[in-house]
């Protein structure tokens, strides 16, 4: 496993407890636990939910931000889900527009509205997670509301150690 910087770390536990905290309301930040950190990715297990997930942060740019960007890669167990994508983009996204998600040279159409985007169905989404484990870097390309183009991006080394602890702490955790 990979040293992370204390700031690093840090902003991924921070971002890991509002992500607890926003989807799931009222619980505390504390009911989810730590997985592991692996470079600029973290996985985490909230059994309250229950659910884990994979989660990074999108890479620092000057561009104004609505939103705090990331990737969760979520797994929920009594649902049967596993390796669910989501992408909190840093602007709302202008309806219709065109959400483009690039990983290692493969192009995949994005669904989404305000500032979230998806997969546009199991298909895609199993074919993005395949190519997040092999894959330097990806970026999510779309329109804000205003009409400018922007994009996020967000190295992908550890995506794999992290998204196999998610699966893996969940599977224990049942």
């Amino acid at each position: 496993m990979k040293r992370m910087s204390g700031r690093s770390l840090r902003i991924v536990a921070l971002l890991a407890a509002c992500i607890v905290g926003g989807a799931a309301g009222a619980l505390p930040a504390l009911a989810r636990e730590s997985l592991g950190l692996y470079s600029t990715w973290g996985a985490f297990r909230d059994p309250v939910v229950p659910r884990c997930y994979a989660i990074a942060m999108a890479e620092p740019n000057q561009s104004a931000r609505e939103y705090q960007p990331f990737v969760a890669v979520g797994t929920w167990p009594r649902r049967g889900a596993r390796g669910q994508l989501h992408f909190r983009l840093s602007r709302r996204i202008m309806q219709p527009s065109t959400i483009t998600l690039n990983v290692g040279g493969q192009r995949w159409q994005l669904t989404g509205g305000g500032g979230d985007a998806w997969p546009r169905g199991e298909g895609d989404n199993a074919a993005i997670v395949a190519a997040m484990r092999s894959a330097p870097r990806m970026t999510v390309t779309a329109t804000d509301l205003k009409g400018n183009r922007f994009v996020n991006a967000w190295p992908l080394a550890g995506a794999a150690s992290a998204m196999d602890a998610a699966l893996i702490g969940c599977a224990k955790g049942q």
